[in-house]
């Protein structure tokens, strides 16, 4: 119903705008006690699926990425849609705006997105507020696990980067279950220092030190962009294991615009942005299995980009993910999808 009914009514309208009125009615539904009916469409409860990674119990393997409930707004109701874990933000210091709109755009042809949001967001502060319902939470038998993915304020300068990312460390820690330092979103200012191998080192330990003064300590994870080349996926493998990182995400949204079947006059009038969606499910396969291998499996990767089908999640898996995480292909395929890759992991005795 959703492919044939709801999807097309929904891709009649602009991509940002059909976001938060899907965000509405999801709540709307919630508040009507029609949860139930959210659970039937992609929730499956079995203890087969029910995974333990950096330390952590997922009820089932596959997660919402971050991008889609930046601000912490409607974790219990992506959770009500049997999602196992949902990861909210980029979230930053401070509320910002995000880059000029229009920032998002459908690639049809492709079954991908373009955006350049620009870590539009209410604030970390915001956020946590929202977040102290995870007390109520805490009891709860399969509860959801909830990561949080930082960043850096645009206006922020480049020697107080590391004071945003620990700014956003400290306020979310007693609320979130895990942390992804996110350093690999094209649409961010400043993107090559990010990527810099010796600025990741010094971001890293300085996380990693404000971990240790906490009671109970969270995963930290790194978010990476399917675009690295073999050096850098060594360099990478290196900075996992030098600075005792918990383990990776891969993918981030992608550069590369080839084989599209979209116009090149199409992606001209579009502009600059990060590419997700199918044309980026092979290359971020195979950056999972280059790292899998060549660490031999020595740390925990989440598998994520392109994931349009069943196959598409049990090949992530085989390739060496310990978990998967859905964004275009939960726009593009609807809630059923969650659904059917649990139904296949089951199947296939993952």
């Amino acid at each position: 119903m959703y492919k044939q009914l709801i999807r097309p009514l929904l891709f009649s309208f602009d991509p940002e705008k059909v976001h938060y009125f899907t965000f509405s009615w999801i709540k709307r539904l919630h508040r009507l006690g029609l949860s139930g009916l959210l659970n039937k469409l992609g929730n499956i409860e079995d203890s087969r699926l029910e995974r333990e990674v950096f330390g952590l119990k997922f009820r089932n393997p596959v997660g919402l990425a971050a991008g889609f409930d930046k601000d912490a707004k409607l974790y219990d109701e992506l959770g009500d849609l049997g999602f196992g874990f949902v990861e909210i933000g980029t979230l930053t210091p401070k509320a910002q705006e995000g880059n000029p709109k229009k920032r998002l755009f459908r690639l049809k042809e492709d079954q991908g997105l373009i955006n350049r949001m620009g870590f539009n967001n209410e604030g970390v502060y915001t956020a946590t507020h929202r977040l102290t319902k995870v007390s109520q939470r805490v009891s709860k038998k399969n509860r959801l696990i909830i990561g949080g993915n930082i960043g850096k304020n645009t206006a922020t300068s480049p020697e107080d980067y590391t004071a945003d990312y620990l700014e956003c460390f400290m306020a979310l820690h007693p609320y979130v279950d895990y942390f992804v330092l996110n350093v690999s979103c094209p649409n961010v200012s400043s993107h090559a220092k990010l990527n810099d191998k010796d600025y990741l080192i010094e971001l890293i330990n300085a996380v990693q030190e404000a971990n240790k003064g906490f009671e109970e300590q969270r995963p930290i994870l790194l978010k990476i962009a399917p675009d690295l080349n073999t050096i850098q996926l060594d360099e990478i493998i290196d900075l996992v294991k030098g600075t005792e990182l918990d383990g990776v995400i891969a993918s981030n949204t992608s550069m590369n615009r080839e084989d599209l079947k979209v116009s090149n006059n199409r992606l001209e009038e579009i502009g600059n942005g990060g590419l997700s969606g199918k044309p980026i499910t092979d290359r971020s396969t195979q950056v999972i299995k280059y790292l899998f291998d060549k660490s031999n499996g020595s740390f925990p990767i989440i598998g994520v980009g392109g994931i349009h089908s069943a196959q598409d999640a049990l090949d992530k898996l085989d390739a060496g993910a310990s978990l998967v995480q859905l964004y275009t292909g939960f726009v593009y395929e609807g809630p059923s999808l969650i659904k059917k890759i649990n139904k296949s992991i089951l199947n296939k005795n993952l």
